[in-house]
């Protein structure tokens, strides 16, 4: 049996902690069951991008004629745009190419699980005949895999998920219909792409309204333009059966409210109603490794789970499924394991995000109702594309083209910052370092709680009143904004709160 100082499971952000440990003199292991360099590289954000853009340059053009320059009718090059996305991902074979060269590493590709706390079993290979190995640490960085309903017939109607889309099922041709099941972040960027690349879309939602986890006038314009662009919507209802009909799939769907059940058919069913946790896979319970109801990996805020020399980042903990939080939390990991310096905590108070769909959604923070439900006397601010020089330019005409909303307690302190139109993805980020930029301001003392401040100013007034700016309103309310750009939409929407009793 093989001894290992770490060994690392999965080849997405794990590949962050591996590259410390190797630079640390540690001798690894990797192990990898699936495509070298994770979900987002292979199956997830990278190749959807590559199919995301390309939507969003048709729909522009259809556009384009509103400010008065007329392109025609844009015509998608299905070959060419296959060609680019899977030049993205066949990357993974460079990285599992380079990792073999590394010294004091070994590459295990193939399925595994633990056996104990300390021992995991590999499944024979190719060439690799299995076997058990032994690590000192184990970092898990193996994600998750999409969820799939209990529909009835479903199996052998047969279908997609995001896995087997940029898999074994990556269509020569598109179809001429497709139902896509779920409207979260997955489920309303492919009704985006696929709806612009002329497919027929009819979008399958549990939740009241599609994209749920969003401020409630965004899902709403989400939604409204969804409409606008064909696509047929049917929110607050569940998937009940699937089965063939005539040459295509057919869905039995019902209404929750009202208990009226439709059918509805296509010529593919797309499943995107959430993830799963890998765990199970792993056998993580045979190294005692606590996992919470939805089967997740507990850790706690140093990414520990409830065995000592066992780590868990990334999907499979449960805590927001981004590559950006995972690689941040890998970066807390490294700082933690394999510098001399204060353990950091990882911090999940400012996790942005996007959805790119049409119109695109940027997010970070909490929603008004999230506030609320936590007692909270909160602000609200908006501001429209329409209302800034440059977002007419672009072609906003009124309030269904966009807008930031800002939500901020009494004190001015920022709760969320949530955009739905062109750009948000961009104009949210900078929200992101405002809410952060209180992280480290202490009330004093020394250390790292002191705050960079702290150590700038000492404890005298002038620290005190930076620290009591951070994470606040106050630098974009005291800042010059870019005139004309898009900017102002961002800069003028605190201005647009009520801050009188």
């Amino acid at each position: 049996m093989k001894n290992y100082d770490l060994v690392v499971i999965g080849s997405g952000a794990g590949l962050i902690v591996l590259e410390a440990a190797l630079s640390a003199g540690l001798s690894c292991a990797i192990v990898e069951k699936s495509k070298f360099g994770g979900t987002c590289l292979n199956k997830g954000c990278i190749p959807s991008k590559m199919l995301a853009y390309p939507a969003d340059l048709i729909r522009s053009v259809q556009k384009s004629g509103e400010i008065g320059v007329n392109l025609g009718t844009p015509e998608l090059d299905w070959d060419k745009v296959t060609k680019r996305v899977w030049a993205q991902i066949d990357q993974n074979k460079l990285i599992e190419k380079g990792l073999k060269k590394v010294n004091n590493l070994d590459v295990y590709h193939t399925p595994c699980a633990f056996t104990s706390p300390t021992t995991l079993s590999l499944e024979k290979s190719g060439d690799f005949p299995g076997g058990e190995i032994y690590g000192k640490n184990f970092v898990v960085a193996a994600g998750a895999r999409p969820f799939v309903p209990g529909i009835a017939g479903l199996e052998e109607t047969g279908y997609l998920t995001y896995e087997s889309f940029f898999g074994e099922k990556y269509p020569k041709k598109l179809w001429k219909s497709v139902i896509v099941i779920g409207g979260g972040a997955v489920g309303a960027e492919f009704v985006h792409i696929f709806s612009a690349f002329g497919v027929k879309v009819s979008l399958v939602e549990i939740a009241k309204t599609v994209v749920p986890t969003e401020e409630e006038e965004i899902s709403s314009l989400v939604e409204k333009t969804f409409l606008s662009n064909g696509v047929e919507v049917y929110s607050s209802h569940k998937a009940i059966s699937a089965s063939a009909y005539d040459g295509q799939k057919q869905l039995e769907i019902q209404d929750i409210q009202t208990g009226e059940v439709k059918k509805i058919t296509a010529d593919e069913i797309f499943i995107a109603a959430g993830v799963r946790s890998n765990a199970d896979k792993l056998s993580a319970s045979l190294a005692g490794i606590a996992m919470d109801g939805r089967g997740y990996i507990v850790t706690n805020e140093y990414l520990e789970t409830n065995i000592n020399h066992i780590y868990a980042i990334g999907d499979i903990n449960g805590k927001y499924q981004f590559r950006h939080k995972a690689n941040y939390e890998a970066e807390v990991l490294v700082n933690n394991l394999f510098t001399s310096g204060e353990k950091k905590k990882a911090s999940y108070d400012a996790v942005p995000w996007a959805i790119f769909t049409s119109p695109q959604v940027g997010h970070v923070g909490i929603t008004e109702k999230q506030a609320k439900e936590k007692g909270l006397k909160v602000r609200t601010g908006k501001n429209y594309y329409s209302s800034v020089a440059a977002g007419i330019a672009m072609g906003a005409k009124d309030k269904n083209d966009g807008f930031i909303k800002i939500v901020a307690g009494e004190d001015k302190k920022i709760l969320g910052a949530h955009i739905v139109g062109p750009e948000s993805a961009v104009l949210v980020q900078p929200f992101a370092y405002l809410m952060n930029a209180g992280f480290k301001c202490g009330a004093g003392g020394t250390g790292k709680q002191s705050g960079v401040f702290g150590g700038l100013f000492g404890k005298d007034e002038k620290r005190l009143e930076y620290c009591r700016q951070a994470g606040t309103l106050n630098p974009i309310l005291d800042s010059m904004a870019i005139h004309p750009s898009l900017n102002e939409l961002v800069a003028w929407a605190p201005f647009n709160i009520d801050w009188s009793d």
